[in-house]
């Protein structure tokens, strides 16, 4: 008895322990975006090289560039203003079960923001 209690709570704790996502499962898939210090959130898709981002019900469209399996830049793909045009880097600070923490700031800018991604659906 003793024998079966221990397989049976060996099993529930393995499934529950589901490994980190990999660098390679960031890079495809839905994730929900929460920005640090803010209640807002966003959609991000990505297939390929582009990312599909929805932020209050506006959609945009990005090209996604991986400089590393750590960081990657997004380029806005139809900009309107020079805001938009500019490169978007984000820095991959850390990976857990199903979501990865970030810092994010416009090439050449002051500007920094820092958050978490889960992933949602691949």
């Amino acid at each position: 008895m003793k024998y079966i209690i221990t397989i049976l709570l060996f099993s529930i704790i393995s499934c529950n322990n589901k490994p980190n996502l990999t660098t390679e499962q960031l890079r495809t898939g839905t994730f929900k975006t929460y920005l640090d210090g803010s209640t807002a959130t966003s959609i991000a898709t990505r297939k390929n090289e582009i990312q599909i981002e929805t932020y209050e019900q506006k959609q945009d469209t990005f090209s996604i560039y991986w400089k590393s399996d750590f960081e990657y830049i997004l380029t806005k793909k139809n900009p309107k203003t020079d805001l938009d045009k500019t490169e978007f880097v984000i820095k991959i600070t850390g990976i857990h079960k199903n979501s990865y923490t970030f810092r994010a700031y416009y090439k050449g800018s002051n500007y920094k923001q820092t958050g978490k991604a889960t992933k949602i659906s691949d």
